[in-house]
């Protein structure tokens, strides 16, 4: 599937993406979805999360901010995915910090994610790789992650995607760069999150490989057109916010942004 047929499949169905994100993150993940066409849930509690995620279109899930109750509800919800053949996206949010997010994160990752999506640094730690980042910003380029990324994918045989200032995609054998975007992207807290999401709202309606390279080529279409009038991070978020509630599938069609290795 093309971009630009993937993009109408999500403005036209409308897909329910069941969002286990963190709470700074919250917010502006549900808004990105909105903007998109389609439908977010903020679901995380235990007694819940394996009767939603069969009823949803795609699960994502955040670990930015864990708890023991949380991470439970990560488990249940990986789990009943796996069994509704629910596609899941995991976002391994600064996991290489504590000791305790690594275990949750090896966990899950074992649990059989359809997308792991993480800038460089969070991809390099995943390959036990000594990597440059501090906290939840990426300290080594995407160039340095993509190796890493292709035996990752290899290995879980799934989608890897390295966001940052030109992202990767690969599953393995196919692999792409999407440019685009703007510099102001990494000053304003939760917009990979909201990437994340977003890649949910995508492969619901769309093979892994394909949803993954179509959200992240709207992303930095709407970053793009952001950065035409935003004076700053604030103005910003509010123009991207916008920018993606006007981008039609057809805007889309040529897939300029996007170079197939």
């Amino acid at each position: 599937m093309k971009t630009e047929q993937i993009l109408t499949a999500v403005q036209t169905q409308t897909p329910l993406v069941h969002c286990i994100t963190n709470y700074v993150a919250m917010n502006i993940a549900a808004n990105v979805v909105l903007a998109a066409g389609a439908s977010p849930a903020m679901v995380h509690a235990e007694a819940e999360v394996a009767d939603f995620v069969p009823i949803s279109g795609a699960l994502t899930i955040n670990i930015g901010t864990l708890s023991p109750t949380w991470v439970s509800a990560m488990q249940k919800a990986a789990d009943a995915a796996t069994a509704s053949g629910t596609p899941w996206v995991l976002d391994p949010v600064a996991h290489f910090a504590t000791a305790y997010r690594r275990e949750v994160v090896q966990d899950l990752i074992a649990r059989g994610p359809t997308i792991i999506r993480g800038n460089a640094s969070e991809i390099l730690a995943l390959s036990g790789a000594t990597t440059a980042g501090k906290g939840a910003d990426s300290g080594d380029s995407v160039a340095d992650a993509e190796s890493a990324a292709t035996a990752l994918a290899l290995a879980q045989k799934c989608v890897v995607a390295i966001t940052g200032e030109v992202d990767f995609v690969t599953d393995g054998t196919r692999t792409a760069r999407i440019s685009g975007g703007s510099d102001i992207m990494p000053m304003i807290t939760a917009m990979g999150c909201s990437l994340t999401a977003l890649m949910g709202a995508f492969v619901a309606v769309a093979p892994p490989f394909e949803a993954t390279v179509a959200a992240l080529t709207m992303f930095a279409e709407a970053g793009t057109r952001a950065a035409q009038t935003a004076n700053g991070p604030g103005s910003f978020q509010v123009a991207f916010i916008d920018a993606l509630s006007q981008i039609k599938p057809a805007d889309l069609a040529d897939d300029a942004d996007v170079h197939w290795l």
